[in-house]
């Protein structure tokens, strides 16, 4: 497959959450092979640096600082010191979620309260931490990372579904905010994509349901969403804010 090149992604400054498995992963490593300048907060401290080797001959090889992005002060001061390691933020990927399975009975208070932090909240609080540097620099790209779950009504994730249902409003109400700052908000919607997380919710039955679904043959792999990250990043999307952009191969 060959893919886009986009001259006006070359330095620019990337932000990623969640950035070192699964989709993160290959966001990470799309934005550095593009020659953007990527730094990216995670959890997962081996998965990360490994990434962080295996990117280490790119021409701005990415950064990473552990953070739970559920502490939303603590990860607030994280992207204040990603943006002083970069000199500044152009693009935000909040790509951060955790689609567990819970089952309604199930649900306490506490863990509604420990779902919307970890599916939700972070991306609104990271939008508010950008918003001065992408200003500074004259504007900026937020990407925010939403959910075919909701839109489908999957059983067993009613909470993660209400969050990603949540993030489609949080991304129109943020681009009307900041439109005249020329920051602009969107939603990427992906589909079952084929990650290892993935993977342990379907065995190969499952995996014929879902392409059955489809309009197309074959299994979304993460790069694919990340080829729309970079879109919507790049100078080519000058005019696309608060709107979704799906990449789920017609699953109905």
């Amino acid at each position: 497959m060959h893919s886009a090149i986009y001259p006006s992604l070359i330095g620019r400054k990337v932000i990623v959450s969640g950035g070192g498995s699964g989709i993160g992963e290959a966001v990470v490593e799309a934005f550095a092979r593009q020659g953007a300048a990527v730094a990216f907060v995670d959890i997962q401290e081996s998965p990360s640096e490994q990434l962080i080797r295996r990117l280490a001959d790119a021409e701005i090889p990415p950064h990473f600082l552990r953070c739970d992005i559920t502490d939303c002060a603590d990860y607030g001061l994280k992207i204040e010191q990603l943006i002083a390691k970069l000199g500044g933020c152009d693009v935000l990927i909040n790509n951060a979620a955790s689609d567990d399975r819970h089952a309604l009975d199930d649900v306490t208070p506490a863990y509604w309260d420990e779902r919307m932090a970890v599916n939700l909240k972070h991306q609104f609080f990271a939008a508010k931490a950008v918003v001065p540097a992408m200003r500074a620099a004259g504007g900026g790209s937020i990407v925010n990372m939403g959910s075919i779950s909701w839109h489908l009504g999957l059983k067993d994730l009613v909470i993660y579904q209400t969050a990603k249902a949540a993030i489609e409003g949080l991304t129109r109400s943020l681009a009307r905010e900041l439109g005249r700052d020329n920051i602009r908000v969107n939603t990427i919607i992906p589909g079952n994509v084929q990650t290892p997380r993935q993977m342990q919710w379907y065995s190969p039955e499952g995996e014929a349901e879902i392409v059955a679904a489809q309009c197309l043959d074959g299994r979304i792999q993460p790069v694919d969403i990340a080829a729309m990250a970079m879109f919507l990043a790049s100078d080519d999307a000058r005019y696309c804010t608060a709107h979704n952009y799906w990449v789920d191969a017609g699953w109905r």
